[in-house]
């Protein structure tokens, strides 16, 4: 991968982290400025309880996200970005486009999902 493609990716994964974190600060501010609120209806109150834990589940699926997202980056910074963990071979420029935070090629992760599979239908 040249320079001028590892830079896209570089600033592509800055942009998508820096998204992630303005969301949780906005989620923080709605739950810190919502928290004070009590409905006096239960049906409500349990409306805002279910909202609030799917809110909480988001951001700390969010939080891992962000996690990848920084190891990429130094994937980057090492020289590893773009290839295999497994083979070793280059990450088609495709699949990063698509995820990249991709660690694995198409074909090393679709055998890594087979060998899953098959050991969790064991």
């Amino acid at each position: 991968m040249n320079p001028v493609m590892v830079e896209y990716f570089r600033q592509k994964l800055l942009a998508w982290r820096d998204e992630l974190l303005d969301e949780a600060r906005a989620t923080l501010t709605a739950l810190q400025e919502g928290g004070n609120a009590s409905e006096a209806d239960i049906a409500d109150r349990a409306t805002s309880e279910t909202n609030r834990s799917i809110e909480l589940r988001t951001r700390d699926r969010a939080r891992k996200l962000i996690s990848k997202i920084d190891e990429a980056l130094d994937r980057i910074e090492a020289g590893t970005y773009g290839l295999c963990e497994e083979t070793h071979e280059p990450i088609g420029i495709s699949r990063l486009e698509a995820r990249p935070i991709a660690t694995l090629s198409l074909e090393a992760q679709e055998r890594h999902e087979r060998m899953e599979k098959t050991h969790r239908d064991e």
